[in-house]
């Protein structure tokens, strides 16, 4: 519509107005939207009195800018007017040129109806021609199948004779005549319609039975094939000829087979389809064969042929066959093949795959420590080694090939843990039998065996200790992990043997017995084996000790089970063993304690030479026993003599009469008191000293009872409290009493203060008076004080 005519139809009476109805909803939804938007803008510029001086100027810029909008508006309106002018223009010379072609068309099947007729009266002439060259396919077939039955005999005597190439050669003349005389029965059959076709099917079933001899020939040529192949090897080292006349039929088959791949892939329906039995894919069977001729030496063998060392043995042979077999292959049969075979690598495969399935069967047997260390070791450090799989010349292949573990992680662990629990149940049987051997020692009428050092021992440490560093340094041959679970597992079972077995219990079996017939001559050297079996226990810790060091740091976190313990096992077998030679060493100085500390002793000083002697024969015993545990029955039996020394004066056998007595008394213990210092003299120069010397007690109860004033007696005592605070008020009312001369003011002065300073046990330190307990007082009438409750 013009400017014009816009400006007409603006002066148009309101009634001629277009509808609203008519509007479109999108321009008043716009025109709404346009209407805010300037309002908007308006009240953000015009928001004060002074800025509509400015008015004219936005009015001016907004009228330039509406007029530039409807400028590009009617420009581009206008290009559209054009291309649609310029498409309807298209169309008018389209539809013209279409009714051109129409009747072209029209006039062109004209003609070819009245061709047809024409068509009809060549039809006999068709039939002449399809007839004509049935006859020329049959008389041009007719020597090839003439002279058929003959090829299949003569091809027949090739193969049996292993003329493979001649043989491959007839037969591939005989196929290729099977498929010219079908590929002409087909095309006949073509040109002849829908009749010829069942005629066809009916000449491929007669051309089928007439050439099945082909068949024939294929298999046994393939079975004469297959059987060089499989003895690739042996041919090798004697005549290569049939292996590589094998492989160059096999070659020729797989050419046959793309090329008539290519050909079906043609155009059309040009293509022949393929021969029966076509493609053979003889390349892959090649290979097929190969690696099945690689497994045959695994067929025969069974698990009665390979029990115990035979499993060593039959690794063994895999080995150097399998290196004789792959430096045959790289050396002779490498060069029979085309280069693409690459016959090593595919060798290598083949013998990586059998011994996969081959040592996965071995390892499903009942197999003893000794075959599964076998498998193992050969599988981890002699397959890829330098001698097998690791050689030189395979390295380069074995890269190329990527053959994947032999067997997986999770066979391998399974093996780590049943040659485990194979030597755990040895290393349980040998420890028990080498314990009854130790049981049955015992009861020998001579002395334990000694080392080079002189020390007591019997056969039982020697066996444990070599037995499981044996186990453990043959598993560190496989590897740091079996090392660790073998020590692990030894260390449990010498746990289990000195903890829930029968050494601690026969240990007291041992005790029980000889107390019960002390003087019996089968007990004779009881207390020698006793000795022995302490320093057996301390070979043991050693052992533990330096196994326990050998295991890595990692192998802490691999043990579900608790850690085992044995170091507190055998501490604990010491302590009981310890306990029984301080209880021997008591009942050999029981029958000479009760005449300690009575008159005869005060006058003539026995039986303290006789106490002397039975500890010099004891002292002496225990220096047969291995360091520390020679010290610590040093001590032992120093702090025993004391205890029983200081027992007897609490029996209160001697009660002084008189200061003489009390000095003769004081003397005679002073004298014991050397008498015991010589015999432990050497002591001090051997090992630890205890904070505590208990030979140190009697100067000081000697002491105590020279003192000549009773009124220092509360010195006397507080300083006794000090250096041994387990005293009791007891005791030194028993010491009181000795003395004979305290008063009753003085006695209950003294064990008041005794009450009132009475200070805790310091940190170390070993009681000595609370072993000893105070008999009761015979006095018939005791007053109910505080002191008695």
């Amino acid at each position: 519509m013009s400017a014009g005519d816009q400006n007409h139809g603006g002066d148009k009476p309101e009634d001629a107005v277009v509808p609203p109805a008519e509007v479109w909803p999108e321009v008043e939804r716009a025109e709404c939207l346009a209407r805010g938007a300037a309002l908007k803008w308006a009240s953000g510029v015009f928001c004060r009195p002074e800025h509509l001086e400015r008015l004219s100027q936005y009015r001016k810029r907004e009228s330039q800018r509406t007029t530039s909008i409807h400028s590009r508006l009617k420009s581009v309106v206008q290009s559209y007017l054009e291309g649609v002018g310029w498409g309807l223009e298209q169309l008018r010379e389209a539809r013209a040129e279409l009714k051109e072609v129409s009747h072209a068309l029209r006039k062109a099947g004209l003609e070819s109806n009245r061709n047809a007729e024409g068509v009809k009266s060549l039809e006999t002439l068709r039939e002449v021609s399809v007839n004509h060259c049935q006859l020329l396919a049959a008389v041009s077939n007719l020597p090839r199948l003439y002279s058929v039955r003959s090829m299949v005999l003569e091809t027949e005597r090739l193969v049996e004779s292993r003329r493979l190439l001649e043989a491959h050669a007839r037969l591939m003349e005989l196929e290729r005549w099977q498929d010219d005389i079908l590929w002409q029965l087909r095309g006949t059959a073509g040109h002849a319609g829908t009749a010829g076709s069942a005629l066809t099917a009916e000449d491929e079933e007669l051309v089928a039975e007439y050439f099945s001899g082909v068949g024939r020939l294929v298999e046994a040529l393939g079975k004469e094939l297959w059987a060089v192949v499989s003895s690739g090897l042996a041919l090798a080292r004697q005549n290569p000829t049939p292996f590589v006349s094998a492989v160059r039929i096999v070659e020729r088959e797989e050419a046959l087979d793309r090329a008539l791949l290519e050909e079906r892939g043609g155009a059309g329906g040009h293509s022949r389809p393929l021969p029966p039995g076509r493609p053979r894919c003889w390349r892959e069977r090649f290979f097929q064969v190969l690696e099945e001729a690689v497994s045959t030496r695994f067929r025969s063998v069974s698990y009665l042929h390979t029990r115990g060392p035979g499993l060593a043995g039959h690794l063994s042979a895999l080995q150097h066959g399998i290196m004789a077999d792959l430096a045959t292959v790289r050396h002779l049969l490498e060069h029979c093949v085309p280069p693409h075979y690459r016959l090593t690598g595919a060798y290598l495969r083949a013998s990586h795959r059998c011994l996969h399935a081959h040592l996965a069967q071995v390892s499903s047997w009942e197999l003893e420590s000794g075959e599964i260390f076998a498998v193992l070791n050969w599988v981890l450090h002699i397959y890829n080694s330098p001698d097998m799989m690791g050689h030189a010349e395979l390295v380069a292949e074995m890269e190329k090939e990527e053959l994947g573990p032999l067997i997986s992680m999770e066979g391998l662990e399974q093996l780590q843990n049943k040659y485990v629990q194979s030597v755990r149940k040895s290393v349980s049987e040998w420890m028990h039998k080498a314990l009854e051997v130790e049981l049955t020692d015992w009861q020998r009428d001579q002395e334990p065996d000694t080392d080079h050092e002189g020390f007591y021992q019997t056969s039982l440490p020697t066996i444990i200790t070599q037995m499981l560093e044996e186990n453990a340094r043959v598993a560190l041959m496989i590897g740091e992990s079996l090392r660790d679970q073998t020590i692990q597992m030894g260390l449990y079972e010498m746990e289990n043997l000195l903890n829930r077995c029968v050494f601690r219990e026969a240990l007291v079996e041992f005790g029980k017995e000889h107390r019960r017939d002390p003087s019996s001559n089968k007990n004779k050297f009881y207390l020698h084996y006793l000795l022995a079996s302490i320093s057996n226990c301390i070979i043991l810790k050693t052992s533990t000790e330096s196994l326990q060091q050998q295991q890595s740091s990692r192998s802490a976190g691999q043990f579900s089970r608790t850690p085992p313990n044995p170091l507190a096992a055998l501490d604990r077998a010491v302590r009981r063993a310890c306990r029984l030679v301080m209880d021997q060493l008591q009942l050999d100085l029981q029958p000479f304690l009760p005449g300690l500390l009575t008159r005869p002793w005060l006058v003539q000083g026995d039986p303290t030479p006789k106490l002397c002697q039975v500890l010099e024969r004891h002292l002496e015993l225990y220096g047969r026993v291995r360091p520390p545990c020679r010290q610590r029955l040093q001590e032992e039996s120093q702090w025993l003599t004391v205890v029983e020394y200081v027992r007897a004066l609490m029996q209160k056998r001697l009660v002084c009469r008189s200061a003489e007595e009390r000095r003769q008394l004081a003397q005679r213990m002073v004298q014991d008191d050397q008498q015991f210092r010589e015999i432990f003299h050497g002591l001090e120069g051997e090992g630890s000293v205890p904070e505590v010397n208990p030979l140190a007690l009697l100067p000081v109860l000697a002491d105590f009872i020279r003192l000549k004033d009773p009124g220092m007696l509360t010195l006397e005592v507080s300083g006794l409290a000090a250096k041994y605070p387990d005293i009791s008020e007891e005791h030194v009312s028993v010491l009181l009493d000795v003395r004979g001369d305290v008063s009753r003011d003085i006695r209950g002065t003294v064990l008041d203060l005794l009450e009132q300073s009475a200070p805790p046990l310091p940190a170390g330190y070993r009681p000595i008076f609370t072993d000893i307990l105070v008999p009761p007082s015979t006095m018939s009438f005791c007053l109910p004080t505080a002191k008695c409750a």
